[in-house]
């Protein structure tokens, strides 16, 4: 009997993001634009305490929920403490760009629901359960980009929505097809039934819910919204977009990887769709003046590192590990790149970064420690997660996947020095972008903390591999 009882707090994270999504959307309602900052609060608490309630969860033996439907494990614990404290990050951001807003209860709202669509996507062990997920974590994108009531937020808006649309019909296509050939939903039953079903549906099948699940991760081929959003939205928006929900929709894919029968070619369709996002997303981010528009072609470019690992789930022990690192990198420092931005929104191109290690240096040092950590610079966790992942690559037999790693993070280099030449370079007799960064306090302190997390991740690889591993 108490074991039954204490079933239902298997599930007390996504029950606390969805209850406290809830509450502060109505919430809300009744509180005053002056003292909107106590929903902010609030919304810090219950992420706070999803964080507590995950942790809590990891020193339990891994088990399942709803019949098998949602796994609760070593990798949905580190999903919810990841997605809950990049949340929690961001809501710095937010205090500084939407306070006292019209809409500022109604985004913490959105950024909770999207924050539990995530951790339901990590923890999906049912062909249903993920298409929830799928929904819950991609519809209050939709409004978080709108809110920033733009010409070029509304296009941004509507070419995510259609994206999401096109590419949520094909997620659905594939559910739909995978549980008609075996007559179920559940991972565990897909398991032993799709190895009898015909190959070539089962490939079809498969790349339709890769597919979809790339549209929330934002990698090839569902990228295309990406960049736009991300120069168009809010600071906020931006930084919760490209860090939070490829954390649910990547271990999504690796769940699912793990189920496919071995005869099937989805190995080589996930190493293609790796190459073609480290690629373009650097190739195209080359190119970029605006910061944020570059940072995000370069988180297309990380969904393609962040691949690597999963094509070789089931051949090396170390895929999953490997992923959880990177993922706990690059959720650290991928804030801490838009947390400068975000403090310096004025700052729209990068020659208006010109000058600022001489007016800033600790924001131009948390853009250092940010850039190169992207690329993958020891002793970022970054680095760790990007050694950790070409050796799971070299040791599953795709040692040319390893390659095209290092190349790729070679080739990044470039394009962020172009942003990290002119903050280093005197000034001189050119004109500067002053900053009001007193208006932006809480930004610039999360660029510096985020960026301190990102050093601590990498200095303490060791703990945190063991952690991941268990």
């Amino acid at each position: 009997m108490e074991t039954e009882m204490m079933r239902p707090l298997l599930l007390l994270p996504e029950m606390l993001l969805a209850g406290g999504a809830l509450a502060a959307l109505i919430g809300g309602s009744f509180v005053p634009r002056h003292r909107q900052w106590t929903i902010r609060i609030f919304t810090a608490i219950v992420l706070a305490a999803t964080i507590v309630a995950a942790a809590i969860q990891l020193r339990s033996p891994a088990t399942s929920a709803f019949d098998g439907s949602f796994a609760v494990d070593t990798t949905t614990g580190i999903a919810r403490i990841l997605a809950a404290s990049g949340t929690l990050l961001i809501l710095a951001i937010a205090a500084d760009e939407i306070s006292a807003s019209a809409r500022e209860s109604e985004s913490y709202a959105l950024l909770l629901f999207s924050t539990a669509g995530t951790v339901l996507l990590a923890g999906a062990n049912d062909l249903l359960a993920l298409a929830v997920g799928f929904l819950l974590a991609s519809i209050p994108l939709y409004a978080l980009i709108g809110l920033a009531h733009t010409r070029a937020g509304a296009e941004a808006t509507m070419k995510t929505y259609l994206m999401g649309a096109l590419f949520g019909i094909l997620l659905l296509l594939g559910v739909t097809i995978l549980s008609g050939l075996t007559g179920t939903t559940g991972y565990a039953e897909l398991a032993d039934r799709l190895a009898d079903a015909p190959q070539a549906v089962v490939t079809v099948a498969a790349v339709a819910v890769i597919a979809g699940l790339m549209f929330k991760a934002g990698g090839i081929p569902g990228h295309f919204w990406v960049p736009d959003a991300v120069q168009a939205t809010t600071a906020t928006a931006a930084t919760f977009l490209t860090t939070v929900p490829k954390i649910g929709a990547l271990l999504a894919v690796y769940r699912l990887a793990t189920v496919l029968p071995p005869p099937s070619s989805w190995p080589l369709l996930v190493a293609a769709l790796a190459v073609a996002s480290m690629t373009l997303g650097n190739l195209a981010a080359y190119w970029q003046s605006d910061p944020r528009r570059l940072l995000g072609w370069s988180t297309v470019s990380q969904v393609g590192f962040l691949l690597v690992p999963i094509v070789v789930a089931g051949r090396s022990d170390l895929a999953l590990p490997s992923l959880l690192v990177y993922l706990t990198g690059y959720t650290a420092t991928n804030i801490a790149a838009f947390a400068v931005s975000a403090a310096l929104p004025e700052h729209r191109d990068l020659v208006d970064y010109r000058g600022l290690a001489a007016q800033r240096p600790w924001l131009a040092a948390a853009l250092l420690v940010a850039l190169l950590g992207l690329v993958g610079t020891p002793p970022t966790a970054v680095f760790v997660g990007k050694l950790t992942t070409a050796t799971a690559a070299w040791d599953g037999g795709y040692a040319w996947l390893a390659v095209v790693v290092f190349g790729n993070s070679v080739l990044s280099l470039f394009y962020y020095l172009r942003w990290i030449t002119p903050t280093y370079r005197n000034a001189g007799d050119e004109p500067v972008v002053e900053s009001r960064l007193s208006d932006r306090r809480w930004s610039a302190r999360l660029a510096v903390s985020a960026a301190a997390l990102s050093l601590v991740a990498g200095l303490a690889a060791g703990p945190l591999w063991y952690v991941v591993s268990r």
